[in-house]
């Protein structure tokens, strides 16, 4: 007989052993496994299932995910992610296969998911993507953006063009990371610029080729960084790997632990030979820069002057530099040279990237943007970096929660189901107090380093106070007096702003010369003079013949459209989210500290987004996916439902009996409110997938002792057959006594031993009769849960008072009419009560 049910072999072992882990579907497979755990209420796999939801229940999930080693959790569509500080086996060509072509919300959290959803969307929906990593220095962004594109690489098609594109966009990581990327306290490979690469696929889905844009490259690091941090890699790497013949032509020793420098990743991308010599020429010049020592003396007028008070050091080449100036002022000058020097070398590593990378002209393409930038920062003395970092992230957090809410709206009328508006803190205003043209504070920072005259930091500060002592979301220790605030934390040479991740105190010292960003004139008339051709290309303004005396763009007003341009970029395509988080500020391993991912969570707005996201509707599925996973549930869904999908979800509800202020049913997706009702519903399920579990185990086990037997005894009959006509033919009679095998204990030993005859006829056909009626134990079963209360103590009396008068009342017989064989009650069928 065939088996009655198709089960995989390892969930039919884990049945028959009695061991099935958890309360599963036997067909369920991978994607029911991840939504279960995505509705483990210890650990909810989706936020937006929090139940409470408070910042505390908040960090208890994430620190017992943590716990489990699962690292990445969801807010909607949103991924988060702990940076484990140590390797996990969740990265593998396997786990690759496993999330490809996957439902986002039918697997494990995991970075795959996101980047499988965003390249599959751009694919076949023809959407543009772009996935924004944001999250503190050490808590994984590089790590991150590196997985996504490993993943879209893995996954996109094969062929020798298609797998040079990957490789080039694969490569340009470790080179933008040499000469982006440094050690920092809080991360040993932290990137010091914010980056931006639009990954540009063909109607297939193949890669043809890229753009990358970068933000803001910290060169104050050129010249300074604090103590236990390092410089850029490539200074490291080119002292350490660098060819022998480049170190004695540069005059550079030979020092540091050998280490990989990224000349192989260049050939890879396309850099020419010439080039890559050219790149490390420039690098070591901004290495020697910084031996530059100056001295005083004076010049033939009298006029006191710098000059390098080791000329042996200095390369021939490269430019001279002999300027009027005080000894300070050299050494700004020379700072200053160094900082543009290899920022503008920087800038042009990007944009050579870009020329090997880009795409020919005239070809239909689909964009998918990976941003990595700079999360929130907050320090003990923030400057106008972090400013300006801040003010990045406010933008960010802006179009963060405007996207999330138009989506959330957009699914809502696409589905029929009434849209409520959601209040929530929008910060436009705090992005209209910094980047506002006419009064905004980078306006004013830009007009107080253009104005004539004395200009300082107590000015540009003055100004501010007067322009914004009456908004809400600045304070200084001027407006503060004037409004009777007693505040001993806020400096008098300090002005806070109130973001949207809290209060952030800056000091305005070194604001107008970092926003200047100048360089004399002098020095890039220099360097344009110099014989090496690629230094002289970094410095075109210091032609003679192309003198302008326009000022150059300020810092800030270049970071302001750069974002502005970076927003109207994002505005265009479907966003995806990263959000990543530092566990502890000594980067061990599997170390949670509940204090600082309190405050990142604080940074990251994670809980404005929770409450957006549940805003109205905490879950929704499509119709086919949650009848297919709750259908059990229902008498008229179970085992086959045959109308639609949306009728089935109806009924099943309806059998449940939620209330139907919990429930709205959409065009293709059902919508459940509260996070209870779904959990409710999960458990109700369990329950009834462990009685379907045993049912399974008692229907295999039955049938594989039906088919052993049945296969034994049809065995044993032709032995015997055999062995008869055997000894027929011999002439001995036949007498063979085998043993066979019986389904039970009530089976007689054997079948080939003839019945006795009864005695009698009469006492034959009694007994067969009685055998007749006697009850099978299953119909006993049933008849016993048929019983109610009252009568079932009714018959336990009965039975009481048989054994009570058994053998001791001459009528005893007659009054019991179940009366057996063996003695005692028998039942109203003669079963056993």
């Amino acid at each position: 007989a065939p088996c009655p049910l198709k089960l995989v072999p390892s969930t039919l072992n884990m049945l028959l052993r009695g061991v099935y882990p958890h309360p599963l579907p036997v067909a369920a497979g991978r994607g029911w496994r991840s939504t279960t755990s995505l509705l483990d209420a210890a650990a909810v796999g989706d936020l937006v299932l929090l139940d409470p939801l408070t910042e505390e229940s908040l960090l208890q999930t994430l620190q017992e995910r943590f716990r489990r080693s699962n690292i990445y959790t969801y807010i909607g569509n949103v991924v988060i992610s702990v940076n484990p500080y140590r390797s996990l086996p969740i990265y593998t060509p396997e786990t690759v296969q496993e999330y490809r072509n996957c439902n986002f919300f039918a697997v494990k959290p995991h970075i795959y998911a996101i980047a499988d959803d965003a390249y599959r969307s751009l694919r076949d929906r023809d959407r543009d993507q772009c996935i924004l990593i944001t999250g503190e220095s050490g808590a994984g962004k590089t790590e991150a953006s590196k997985l996504v594109m490993s993943y879209v690489a893995a996954v996109c098609s094969k062929g020798e063009e298609v797998d040079k594109v990957k490789e080039q966009l694969l490569q340009s990581n470790p080179v933008l990371e040499a000469f982006g990327n440094a050690k920092t306290i809080r991360n040993d490979n932290s990137s010091r610029f914010g980056k931006y690469m639009d990954v540009e696929f063909d109607f297939k889905g193949e890669p043809l080729g890229g753009v990358i844009s970068n933000y803001l490259l910290e060169k104050s690091r050129i010249v300074r960084h604090v103590k236990g941090e390092r410089n850029f890699h490539i200074f490291y790497q080119l002292l350490a790997g660098g060819s022998a013949q480049l170190l004695r032509r540069s005059r550079l020793p030979r020092t540091g632990a050998a280490c990989v420098c990224p000349q192989d990743a260049m050939k890879v991308i396309g850099f020419s030979p010439a080039e890559v010599t050219a790149l490390l020429e420039v690098t070591a010049v901004v290495l020697k820069l910084g031996n530059v020592q100056l001295s005083s003396s004076y010049q033939a007028s009298g006029m006191e002057a710098s000059s390098i008070a080791e000329p042996q050091g200095r390369d021939k080449g490269w430019g001279q530099t002999w300027a009027p100036c005080l000894s300070p002022q050299g050494y700004y000058g020379r700072d200053a040279l160094a900082k543009n020097i290899y920022s503008r070398l920087f800038d042009w590593l990007v944009n050579r990237i870009n020329t090997s990378i880009q795409v020919k002209p005239g070809k239909q393409r689909k964009v998918m943007g990976v941003l990595d930038i700079y999360g929130f920062e907050i320090f003990q003395d923030n400057g106008f970096e972090q400013f300006i970092i801040n003010y990045c992230n406010e933008k960010l957090q802006q179009i963060f929660i405007l996207m999330t809410l138009k989506e959330e709206q957009e699914e809502y009328v696409r589905e029929g189901i009434q849209w409520t508006p959601v209040e929530f803190f929008d910060n436009s205003i705090i992005c209209n107090l910094i980047e506002n043209s006419k009064c905004g504070i980078l306006a004013m920072l830009d007009e107080e380093c253009l104005r004539p005259g004395v200009v300082n930091e107590d000015t540009f500060l003055t100004k501010l106070n007067q322009l914004f002592a009456t908004h809400k979301h600045y304070e200084s220790k001027e407006t503060q007096n004037a409004r009777r605030v007693m505040d001993a934390t806020l400096p008098s040479q300090c002005f806070r702003i109130h973001h949207y991740a809290g209060k952030v105190t800056y000091n305005v010292t070194g604001f107008i010369e970092k926003n200047n960003d100048l360089l004399f004139r002098d020095l890039s008339q220099a360097m344009w003079a110099s014989r090496h051709e690629l230094l002289r290309s970094l410095f075109p303004e210091g032609d003679p013949q192309k003198v302008s005396l326009k000022l150059p763009p300020t810092a800030g007003f270049q970071f302001k459209a750069s974002v502005a341009t970076l927003m109207k970029n994002l505005y265009s395509k479907n966003p995806n989210y990263i959000r990543c988080i530092k566990p502890n500020e000594t980067k061990t391993g599997m170390l949670f500290t509940p204090e600082l991912v309190l405050a990142q969570i604080r940074y990251l707005g994670l809980m404005e987004n929770v409450r957006v996201r549940r805003a109205g509707y905490a879950f929704r599925q499509l119709y086919d996916s949650f009848l297919q996973r709750y259908k059990m549930l229902s008498p008229r869904t179970w085992p086959h439902w045959t109308g639609s999908h949306r009728e089935g979800t109806k009924v099943l509800l309806e059998d449940l009996a939620f209330p139907p202020e919990e429930l709205a049913f959409g065009h293709t997706k059902i919508f459940i409110r509260s996070p209870r009702t779904l959990f409710d519903l999960e458990r109700r399920r369990q329950e009834r997938v462990a009685e379907l579990a045993t049912l399974i185990q008692k229907t295999f086990r039955g049938w594989r002792c039906r088919t052993q037997y049945q296969l034994m005894r049809k065995s044993q009959i032709i032995i015997s057959a055999w062995f008869r006509g055997h000894m027929v033919r011999r002439g001995v009679p036949a007498t063979l006594l085998l043993p066979i095998p019986h389904a039970s204990s009530r089976a007689p030993p054997t079948l080939l031993t003839p019945p006795a005859h009864p005695t009698s006829l009469h006492r034959s056909k009694r007994t067969g009769t009685t055998a007749l009626n006697r009850p099978l134990p299953r119909q006993c079963k049933k008849y016993r849960e048929q019983l109610t209360p009252q009568r079932r103590a009714l018959l336990q009396t009965k039975l009481h008072a048989s054994e009570l008068f058994k053998d001791k009342k001459a009528l005893y017989s007659k009054r019991c009419r179940g009366w057996g064989d063996g003695g005692g009650w028998e039942g109203p069928r003669g079963g056993t009560g």
